[in-house]
């Protein structure tokens, strides 16, 4: 049984079993399986190395451990490569593993939906992990004129923004697209007052965005996270991160099986009724 997984830490809020098993079932490939893989760092390298030998034919990698995917490839492609991070591992009959990034086309895949979008976009990334650098390189890499990176520890969005071509910035400054990419907002313990505080930001200023995109996703359109609900008060185009997974994860879906991902039946597995506003 050819079999897939998510490894991350945490992990076990990920939608994409359901997602993976939705697109399984409207494929015919009942022998195929997806779970959840929970990975402390200190876990990660003994234990990816040990999942081809256990029958797994590749996995999705997310927080905290994008960096370490692509640093403990045999191979990579070259948006990884140049992301510096990888979302997709693949694992070959030999032993090798290949890694690829998906994140950064899914995210333009995901804004290309948009009505009104401006071609080519000022944007703030909040983050400077994995996630953000793959954000980062695909705004740039789709022609955005301007990519700004804010992070609560400043040297980590320096060195982000320096090998990517971005611009670090010392507080959140305003644009036409704000993306973010930390894990504030995962939690459901701090008040959506605080959540934005620890974003460095305030309602009102989010209500300066004209496209906030948030990679956290609690329960779909109707649980936002703290950043979406404030942008959804100030009447502002919103996209749940539920819509960056599926994106992301079809592609995934398309490399791991050669088949053509069934969207509709993903952004139902996933628990997307229809497209956020």
């Amino acid at each position: 049984m050819p079999r897939l997984g998510v490894i991350g830490w945490p992990v076990a809020h990920s939608r994409s079993p359901s997602m993976f098993e939705a697109a399984f079932a409207a494929c015919g490939m009942d022998d195929w399986s997806y779970q959840r893989l929970p990975l402390p760092p200190e876990l990660f390298d003994e234990t990816v190395r040990a999942l081809g030998a256990g029958g797994f034919v590749g996995a999705n990698v997310t927080i905290p451990h994008k960096r370490a995917a692509l640093a403990i490839a045999d191979r990579a492609g070259d948006a990884a490569r140049a992301i510096g991070a990888a979302n997709t591992l693949t694992f070959g009959a030999d032993g090798t593993i290949e890694a690829q990034n998906t994140d950064a086309p899914g995210l333009i895949a995901a804004l290309g939906r948009l009505t009104g979008m401006p071609a080519h976009p000022s944007a703030l990334v909040l983050g400077a992990g994995g996630s953000a650098r793959a954000v980062v390189w695909g705004l740039l890499n789709a022609g955005a004129a301007t990519v700004s990176v804010w992070n609560r520890t400043p040297a980590r969005a320096t060195r982000l923004a320096r090998e990517l071509g971005a611009r670090a910035v010392s507080s959140p400054v305003q644009a036409e697209v704000l993306v973010n990419c930390t894990s504030v907002g995962l939690q459901r313990s701090a008040s959506d007052a605080e959540a934005l505080n620890q974003l460095g930001l305030t309602a009102d200023q989010v209500g300066g965005y004209a496209y906030v995109v948030d990679l956290v996703y609690r329960g779909g359109p109707t649980r936002p996270t703290p950043l979406l609900a404030a942008a959804r008060r100030h009447d502002v185009t919103t996209v749940d991160g539920l819509e960056v997974l599926v994106a992301q994860g079809a592609l995934s879906f398309e490399y791991w099986t050669g088949k053509p991902a069934p969207l509709e039946a993903m952004r139902r597995g996933a628990g997307l009724q229809k497209h956020a506003r």
